[in-house]
């Protein structure tokens, strides 16, 4: 190994932060021979990755309240809209910034869905067969800032 490859797997190590800016000074500089391209190539499908699991994680929060909204009127709170709210936010952002995952969250949403339902469970104490088996709501209700279920 080369004692700059060597270096750049230490400062990757040692200081993220400081290995991100030398890996960017050395992109802007056309320097590419001494990218550390391995851990780069690491970061970037890193990335994806995490897009994906905080889209997930933020719609399955989202069905979660819709579904205590909806099956418990009694207990509705400000907390739990704001909730929906803030999730759908997140949600539309980042199918805004990134169009492509589109298609990723409507490949999960019955899985998320499953989930969504467990957690509901766990959180109101109903039983899970108070739920529906099947998502009542549509990826578009999911998504929409004026959507309450009844």
């Amino acid at each position: 190994m080369s004692s700059l490859k060597a270096h750049s797997q230490t400062l990757y190590n040692i200081d993220y932060l400081q290995w991100i800016e030398a890996t960017v000074e050395k992109l802007q500089s056309q320097d590419y021979a001494n990218v550390d391209w391995e851990n780069l190539i690491e970061e970037i499908a890193d990335m994806g990755k995490s897009e994906r699991r905080r889209l997930k994680s933020n719609l399955i929060v989202i069905l979660v309240h819709l579904l205590k909204w909806q099956f418990q009127p009694q207990k509705r709170s400000g907390s739990w809209e704001a909730s929906i709210i803030e999730h759908r936010r997140r949600v539309n952002e980042a199918l805004n910034d990134s169009p492509s995952l589109q298609s990723y969250l409507d490949s999960i949403f019955a899985e998320s869905y499953l989930q969504a339902v467990k957690q509901a469970k766990a959180e109101t104490g109903l039983p899970v067969e108070s739920f529906p088996s099947i998502c009542p709501y549509d990826i578009l209700d999911v998504t929409n800032d004026e959507y309450l279920p009844e």
